[in-house]
């Protein structure tokens, strides 16, 4: 049969291809008529071709994706009891959000010794609390995500002051040097608005500010945070790019890793006015995060915009990941994803653009003198900015928001939280990076006018 469909159907190359589309486009020029370039400057091509095909060598896990619920700390009892329920119900992983220091081990009571990978996102910043958490959670996969260059980013302020802040997690990594102590949080840059490329070089341009203070050792011991858009591919591709370039980079200090990668649904696209569509743009962005290699992936409720934190909206989102796991062919399918031109081909630029911005960077001083001028608040803004002119001429598509909305929906009674981003007004030292959704000026006027 193949030896058939070979006699029958000989191989074209590449170049024989656009030779015939070349006749058929009757005048018209291929690169202006069938080449687009998006917002990040990627070229998407008509077709793709074996002749044209470059694999790249990124690092696949060799465990299959942690399925994380998200709790926020208001007490340590009732965090204690969501924690268990998930677990029971499906979650192999929880992240604690922690605004304050907390009685570990009220939170931790009965959910030792089972094999659930615990995360953390901590508003705060204290030696001696994280001396006694590690301690107590010695014996567990722990994750603590510190990165106070992050928090300078999206709160315009440090916890103390450079070199204070620098100095306690110096000393923190100093006595755990086998926990992942550090966190890269580069979903702050993608729900303000910067493009995929960005991204990517920004986590790395972070990641190096740290493995300069450091040294190279800390690489294997770093998680990354990435928020996943709404572009199926890109998003697929930003994962694997940046996965390929890490490792490029920590060449320069004689070492590699596989970046541990957690990821989430991003906020950008999230809407109040015809929610349920909701559920639909967080379970195509948890396929990409899947099929980019995400090592933990936490889904956010379809409601979470507008209302407080429920039963009901975590169920659906922890069951929207384990679906995709365990009843939709997801389980161990990162590796779907390497040997598909399309996909190859985006990483690739994804890849070298991020790496070009990456070096601009560093040869300007690098990310935190970048950031105390102002000029990567500038960019994500710039970037922002085009894509809500997209949205709002209809060219960036929310269904049920800015296509085919459905008038007689109501919100206005049903809101529990803001759903816009509040600007705080307390004096900062840098221009802080604020997230923005791209529904929010059309669904204040629509609550406006709402009878």
């Amino acid at each position: 049969m193949n030896s058939f469909i070979t006699q029958e159907f000989p191989p074209v190359s590449a170049a024989a291809w656009k030779q015939k589309i070349q006749v058929d486009l009757k005048g018209a020029v291929y690169n202006e008529t069938l080449l687009t370039k998006t917002n990040e400057g990627i070229t998407i091509k008509p077709f793709y071709h074996l002749d044209e095909f470059e694999k790249l060598n990124i690092p696949l896990s060799k465990e299959d994706f942690k399925i994380c619920q998200k709790i926020v700390i208001s007490s340590e009892v009732e965090a204690n009891l969501k924690a268990i329920d998930a677990t029971n119900k499906g979650a192999d992983s929880v992240k604690f959000i922690a605004k304050n220091p907390f009685n570990a081990e009220l939170l931790f009571k009965n959910l030792l010794n089972k094999k659930i990978e615990f995360h953390f996102e901590f508003e705060f910043l204290s030696e001696v609390f994280i001396d006694e958490l590690t301690e107590l959670l010695k014996n567990e996969t722990v994750f603590y995500n510190i990165d106070i260059i992050g928090k300078l980013a999206r709160t315009g302020n440090w916890h103390k002051s450079l070199n204070d802040d620098f100095k306690i997690l110096e000393t923190i990594i100093h006595k755990n040097p086998a926990a992942f102590i550090l966190g890269v949080n580069a979903a702050i840059y993608q729900n303000a608005g910067a493009n995929t490329v960005q991204q990517v070089a920004y986590a790395l341009a972070v990641a190096n500010e740290y493995l300069t203070r450091f040294g190279g050792k800390i690489s294997k011991k770093i998680q990354f945070n990435f928020a996943v858009g709404n572009n199926y591919f890109f998003e697929i591709s930003k994962i694997r790019a940046f996965k390929y370039i890490y490792n490029l980079m920590l060449s320069q200090y004689e070492t590699g890793a596989n970046a541990q990668i957690f990821a989430e649904p991003s906020l950008r696209n999230k809407t109040i006015y015809d929610y349920n569509v909701n559920m639909l743009r967080t379970t195509t962005e948890c396929m990409s995060a899947i099929l980019g290699g995400a090592n933990t992936i936490s889904n956010c409720a379809y409601d979470a915009v507008f209302h407080n934190s429920n039963d009901f909206g975590d169920r659906i989102a922890r069951n929207q990941l384990l679906i995709l796991r365990e009843e939709s062919g997801f389980k161990q399918a990162q590796h779907i994803a390497s040997d598909s031109y399309y996909i190859e081909s985006i990483t690739k630029q994804i890849a070298e653009k991020a790496l070009d911005i990456f070096k601009d960077i560093e040869k300007k001083g690098g990310f935190l003198s970048q950031l105390k001028e102002g000029t990567i608040q500038r960019k994500i803004k710039e970037n922002a900015q085009k894509e809500q002119a997209q949205f709002d001429a209809g060219e960036l598509v929310l269904l049920g928001t800015n296509k085919y909305p459905n008038e007689k929906d109501k919100m206005k009674n049903d809101i529990q939280v803001n759903p816009f981003i509040a600007r705080n007004p307390q004096k900062t030292l840098i221009i802080p990076i604020i997230p923005t959704r791209w529904a929010e000026k059309l669904e204040q006027k629509r609550l406006k006018n709402e009878a």
